[in-house]
């Protein structure tokens, strides 16, 4: 496809709507000026019309008749061409007329008061007929006789005025133009100098540097400061998923790299010298141990690498009840709690669903589960809730842990990531389970969140969109599960 200009599609626009503005402003003076002008020869054509019917008077013969003082004529409007001109009486009696009128013979037939074009000898003309009473010079004829005149003059006049016009503003508006075109481009240049060096600035952003410098012309641009700032916010998304990758790679590789090592001094010690098959069926169940976690730790960051690239919204969606959802859950780890002593307390005020694979929210579930069994004392209680606030359904998993300090309730949700008290290496986790989480609860617009909660331990809170809206039911105690039943 070929490529396009901004600056040349202004510049199209600018000098087509300039040409059509001129075009306009040249089509206007002209029909303007030719109305004038066309009104001003009207009223001198009937002028003349008046001046002829003046020279037509009574005689003094008895009885009275009417002649007409052809020296008083006056002349033409025009020196090239000669004026036509007749007057008859009421009977159709001719008094006067111009030598050549028989050639303008047409015009006759014209009525009292209107204008009439013609052409006389390819000569474009244009006439008037009147009626109009005798002026009489005798005080002692009285008559009511009328006289209809006709008078015509060429046009050749009064067109080439009307060419001139349109030539002169022609002329004049063709400089406009130009001088319009040429300030359009000074503008347009100047106006996208500032887009042009926030370009260069963009062209200098890599992953050594990842600061946009705009320059203060683009900062001062109306236009330009929405996309300023949103490429300001694109870049600080980039930067964060680029440090992220960066320190995920570090990380798996910090990860991988001990059961590696162990796997492969196991095999060595294997290797060194002769041993019985005890010793060989025992150095091999130890790689087995350690191919297990290198399986379980690439297991969970694939999941959490299908999760972040929200492969998710490809799946079927299905309704998902987040009561079931959550005793599903709990019944999968209650094994784990009766081991460790630990019984689930269930809560619900409202019938909560969403639209999300039944599986990814049982991993959830199941993910902030473990995690809080990990970390509840013996005998301890995990309570959990589910409620409606608005347009949303709140899940809250909270435990009597010794809880996450507050530098790190922002960052447990983060790969690879264990605080001091909540992330040991020996609570056997990698630090991916609730990074896991937070893709999976991200990709079906929710959050996920985690506070201190009141009676120590650590609160869990996720919000995800309902489906409908959701039924209130009446208030339960909570709802022992299998875990505190057995």
């Amino acid at each position: 496809m070929p490529r396009t200009s901004i600056q040349r599609r202004l510049m199209a626009t600018v000098v087509i709507s300039q040409l059509l503005l001129a075009l306009g402003l040249v089509g206007g003076s002209v029909y303007l000026n030719r109305r004038l002008l066309r009104r001003a020869f009207d009223n001198a054509l009937k002028e003349r019309a008046m001046s002829v019917a003046a020279l037509v008077r009574y005689s003094e013969e008895v009885p009275p008749r009417l002649i007409f003082e052809g020296d008083l004529v006056p002349p033409p409007l025009e020196r090239n061409h000669p004026d036509m001109y007749q007057v008859t009486t009421a009977a159709g009696a001719v008094i006067a007329r111009a030598p050549d009128w028989n050639n303008a013979s047409e015009f006759t037939s014209a009525s009292a008061g209107s204008y009439r074009d013609f052409t006389l000898g390819r000569i474009a003309y244009r006439g008037v007929r009147l009626q109009i009473p005798v002026f009489d010079r005798e005080p002692d004829v009285h008559t009511t006789d009328v006289l209809f005149v006709s008078y015509a003059s060429p046009l050749d006049e009064l067109n080439r005025q009307v060419l001139l016009a349109g030539i002169y503003t022609g002329a004049g508006t063709t400089v406009l133009l130009l001088l319009g075109i040429v300030f359009a481009t000074w503008g347009l240049r100047r106006g996208l100098r500032p887009l042009s060096n926030l370009a260069d600035s963009a062209a200098l952003v890599s992953p050594a540097h990842w600061e946009l410098d705009p320059g203060v012309d683009a900062l001062n641009t109306t236009e330009l400061v929405p996309l300023t700032d949103a490429m300001r916010t694109m870049l600080d998304g980039l930067h964060r998923a680029f440090n992220q990758q960066r320190e995920f790679v570090a990380n798996a590789a910090h990860e991988l790299k001990t059961p590696v090592a162990i796997l492969k001094s196991t095999l060595q010690l294997l290797l060194q010298q002769p041993r019985t098959a005890e010793h060989y069926r025992t150095g091999l169940e130890q790689a087995l141990t350690d191919l297990s976690r290198l399986e379980k730790l690439a297991h969970a960051m694939l999941r959490l690498a299908h999760a972040e690239q929200g492969l998710a919204k490809n799946r079927e969606r299905e309704v998902v009840d987040l009561e079931a959802s959550c005793q599903s859950a709990m019944d999968v780890l209650s094994p784990l709690a009766r081991q460790r002593g630990v019984r689930f307390e269930f809560v619900r005020t409202a019938l909560a669903l969403t639209r999300a694979d039944a599986a990814d929210l049982r991993l959830v579930w199941c993910n902030l589960l473990e995690n809080a069994i990990r970390f509840s004392p013996q005998c301890g209680a995990i309570s959990v809730g589910v409620f409606v606030e608005g347009e949303l359904a709140r899940v809250e998993i909270e435990d009597q842990g010794p809880g996450i300090v507050d530098a790190d309730l922002t960052r447990v949700f983060d790969r690879f990531y264990r605080g001091d008290a909540s992330r040991a290496r020996e609570t056997g986790g990698y630090g991916l389970g609730l990074a896991i989480t937070k893709a999976i609860i991200e990709v079906y617009g929710g959050s996920i969140s985690a506070q201190r909660a009141q009676q120590g331990g650590t609160k869990i809170v996720v919000l995800l969109p309902l489906t409908q809206s959701a039924l209130p039911v009446s208030s339960v105690p909570p709802v022992p599960t299998a875990a505190e039943s057995r």
